[in-house]
């Protein structure tokens, strides 16, 4: 599904990412694990277009690197950045409606299944965005990702700041979506839900892929866990 390879990515005179290389599969979730500051939310907005990339991006076999932000959404890679950036004075339902590629063809999601998981965001469906707490925004704006059907999602930091029953919320949500055939690319601090969830995990470190492999190998690897991981 996606396929980076030997990927550079600068701010400025600064180098960010150094020769960064990984894969998603199809169905798959992948975490991106890391400290922060190692790169890990440049690359996946070097992907979607927003950091000008060197190297190459295969998405469903074609080089997206160096298309625009919106061009690469329309060939179906959806991302939710980190600021939970929704629509504060837009309703919720004109929130998710806005997220749609068309609203003549029918996706893998509609507003009555968002809202049928979600009963807090169907009961202030005529709430304006703004009002919802935080993580009802970040639900909100995972679901308008979804709405646009995307075959691929990037998701950055989906869990920060909220409460552990709301983890648990965004993790089930996380493997419905990926059971309906969405590729996840998560990039997460919590080791706890991505060791949960995740069918295979990379470790940053210092912009450059330091460590690949399965939740229980990770699990195995005190070395690497105290190195890149642990505080």
């Amino acid at each position: 599904m996606l396929e980076v390879r030997n990927l550079h990515a600068f701010y400025g005179k600064s180098h960010i990412l150094h020769g960064v290389n990984f894969n998603v599969a199809e169905g798959e979730i992948v975490s991106l694990l890391g400290r922060n500051g190692v790169g890990r939310s440049t690359t996946v907005k070097t992907i979607m277009g927003e950091v000008a990339p060197q190297g190459s991006i295969l998405f469903k076999g074609e080089e997206i690197a160096g298309r625009k932000s919106f061009e690469i959404a329309h060939r179906g890679l959806g991302y939710v950045p980190e600021n939970r950036d929704i629509f504060p004075t837009l309703t919720v339902r004109q929130n998710l409606v806005l997220g749609m590629k068309s609203t003549k063809h029918q996706g893998r999601w509609t507003l009555d299944e968002v809202f049928a998981m979600f009963p807090n965001l169907g009961a202030r469906a005529d709430v304006p965005g703004g009002v919802l707490s935080g993580g009802e925004q970040q639900m909100l704006c995972m679901c308008r990702t979804l709405m646009g059907d995307p075959d691929m999602i990037m998701i950055d930091e989906p869990t920060e700041g909220l409460a552990p029953k709301v983890v648990e919320q965004v993790g089930d949500l996380l493997q419905e979506i990926a059971k309906r055939g969405v590729s996840i690319l998560l990039v997460e601090q919590k080791l706890s839900i991505a060791l949960r969830i995740s069918h295979r995990l990379y470790v940053m470190g210092h912009g450059k892929i330091v460590y690949e492999g399965t939740p229980d190998s990770l699990r195995q690897a005190d070395e690497v866990r105290a190195e890149w991981l642990e505080v």
